[in-house]
């Protein structure tokens, strides 16, 4: 069974707080300029209403958030660090990734945009450039912070385990990714590639800003 969410219309035939999808779509369908979001709880729902539709664009709001003591319990990120991502327009299209210095989002690269390529290959790419970059400062205790599982466990196996296909459109993207595996299988390192907790911190500092 699915949870129960909740709709917030700041634009719509009638504006409020809806506890039902099918209600809320009559408020928004074929309106021109609606603004809506959904809510995990009604709480948030409400609250949200009481601001503005663009303090929540581009916010994942489905996902109920933390209590207090939850965010505690994941302790807080090491600011000392660098935050690398990965974005996509659409899962085969445009692809680009950059890494940043998680206290104040300076840039330290940016790559792309790649045509046919995902946000998974694309987190794989940030952390291996991150990875040489450190090194190559000789800065190989700053920790690394993804928000990405699978590229976390590719880099760890130093495989791509993408199914995608290749062909002259993304030729350039595959010998990215054949340079990334050549270069774990030639280096070692020992930056902690840490896990960034979106849940308990907000987005990533490298996110592109486009959810």
């Amino acid at each position: 069974m699915s949870k129960k969410k909740f709709y917030v219309v700041w634009n719509g035939r009638k504006k409020g707080v809806f506890t039902s999808w099918n209600v809320c779509k009559k408020q928004v369908e074929s309106f021109e300029g609606a603004q809506y979001k959904s809510f995990a709880n009604l709480d948030e729902a409400a609250l949200a209403f009481s601001k503005t539709y663009e303090d929540y664009k581009g916010k994942n709001t489905k996902k109920p958030t933390l209590t207090a003591s939850e965010k505690e319990a994941y302790g807080k990120p090491n600011l000392e660090s660098i935050s690398v991502d990965a974005a996509c327009s659409g899962n085969l299209e445009k692809m680009e990734y950059r890494g940043v210095l998680t206290h104040n989002k300076q840039q330290l690269f940016l790559k792309g945009p790649y045509l046919n390529g995902t946000n998974n290959i694309g987190e794989f790419l940030a952390l291996v450039h991150g990875i040489a970059l450190l090194k190559s400062k000789n800065k190989e205790s700053v920790p690394i912070y993804s928000d990405s599982r699978t590229a976390m466990s590719w880099v760890k196996q130093k495989k791509c385990k993408t199914n995608i296909h290749f062909d002259d459109s993304n030729k350039d993207l595959l010998e990215l990714i054949k340079r990334a595996e050549k270069w774990l299988k030639e280096h070692t390192y020992k930056n902690p590639i840490l896990k960034w907790e979106t849940k308990a911190w907000g987005e990533i500092p490298a996110d592109f800003g486009r959810k």
